[in-house]
């Protein structure tokens, strides 16, 4: 029941067992939560991997489902003590989306959709800077420079040389034209987007304006996939103040059959680099118009 994956996603697989534990037993979250004198929406958090679980909550839930294999009391409980060790981005402090971060460490691979920036494991420093200042205005500097190296020891993923990460990215041509920063970090950028999808593991596909309604007009999302096929796939939509995670099966088939139709209405890969460097010329234009119009100090 273990291997060698992060705590979030060992959070989720200890989470499942606990459920289907409850659902052999035939207890609804509510008689659990009462009988163990605590809130439903624990047990529920529990169940989901949202919560971090204690050897001592292992212990109480087992006590109340009956369970009598010890082998399996103590397999849970030792995912319990695993399940709480830190991940890598704990040594940057209070991360917001830290159980995305855990979901994305451990996933085999991502599918991409993004309309209004650059993903952000193909970011380069100096959009990532401008995005996270622009979308955190009130944010002083430190906290500013602190997402901005989570982001990028985000990136490694994309560079490991034993395991990388594939991703699959389409993105908005409305992501290509919004000047973040200046007109030279979006030439830079987009440049770079260009170089990254050589990557055998990497591809990206432009969406341009021209294609019409899509079904992605409703928003970002990100569906990640495990190579162990106990981790069923999830869908990320990321919030304001908070984030959603799909894992129905149902739900994830919805948004895994939105993917291929934007991946169909895209531009394919070759077609793709030819629009990003079209649109990365047309920014360095921009940017070298603004500096001959500069006054001279």
């Amino acid at each position: 029941m273990t291997s060698n994956v992060g705590p979030t996603v060992r959070r989720r697989r200890l989470g499942q067992e606990l459920r289907r534990l409850r659902q052999e037993k035939g207890m609804t979250a509510e008689e659990v939560a009462e009988e163990l004198m605590v809130s439903q929406s624990k047990i529920s958090r529990l169940e989901n991997g949202r919560r971090s679980i204690s050897q001592r909550d292992v212990r109480d839930l087992c006590r109340t489902y009956k369970v009598e294999d010890k082998a399996l009391v103590d397999s849970l409980m030792q995912m319990a003590k695993e399940s709480r060790q830190q991940g890598w981005w704990n040594a940057f402090g209070d991360v917001p989306y830290s159980v995305y971060i855990g979901f994305e460490t451990d996933a085999a691979s991502l599918r991409v959709y993004e309309p209004q920036v650059m993903p952000g494991l193909l970011q380069t420093p100096e959009y990532a800077e401008a995005v996270i200042s622009g979308a955190l205005p009130e944010a002083p500097q430190d906290q500013i420079a602190q997402r901005v190296q989570v982001r990028l020891r985000r990136q490694e993923r994309i560079t490991d040389p034993l395991a990388p990460l594939r991703l699959w990215a389409v993105v908005d041509e409305a992501a290509m034209r919004r000047v973040v920063g200046n007109s030279k970090i979006m030439s830079d950028q987009l440049d770079y987007l260009v170089r990254m999808s050589h990557e055998p593991h990497v591809t990206v596909q432009a969406l341009p304006f021209d294609m019409g309604s899509h079904p992605g007009m409703s928003g970002q999302f990100t569906i990640l996939e495990f190579s162990d096929e106990s981790d069923t796939s999830v869908v990320y939509l990321e919030g304001v103040t908070s984030d959603l995670y799909l894992e129905k099966l149902s739900d994830v088939q919805s948004y895994s059959m939105m993917y291929e139709h934007l991946r169909a209405q895209a531009l394919n890969a070759d077609q793709s680099r030819q629009f990003i460097t079209e649109m990365a010329q047309e920014h360095a234009r921009r940017h070298q118009e603004e500096s001959e119009a500069a006054p001279a100090d």
